[in-house]
């Protein structure tokens, strides 16, 4: 399987107080630790969810903030032209 490819690990059922077990293999797989934070989100047609470790959320916003400083950093400076002759 491809990094980008979905995978599926089984069903869960929704317990009284909307708790569920996250499956043995998914945990085992992704690196899903008992006191991990999982962020929560809807899917784009707000039919299910997905959860995301907070700290790889952290890790992602913390690589976009160097690439956005070093794409701001080059925004001061004029772009070289080259004269065609």
């Amino acid at each position: 399987m491809r990094a980008h490819e979905m995978e599926v690990y089984g069903t869960v059922k929704v317990g009284g107080r909307g708790q569920v077990v996250i499956p043995v293999g998914a945990r085992g797989k992704l690196g899903i630790k008992a006191g991990d934070s999982l962020l929560v989100i809807s899917t784009p047609h707000r039919d299910g969810l997905a959860m995301i470790k907070v700290e790889a959320v952290r890790e992602f916003i913390g690589k976009m903030s160097v690439g956005l400083s070093q794409f701001d950093e080059g925004i001061g400076r004029k772009p070289s032209r080259k004269r065609r002759r």
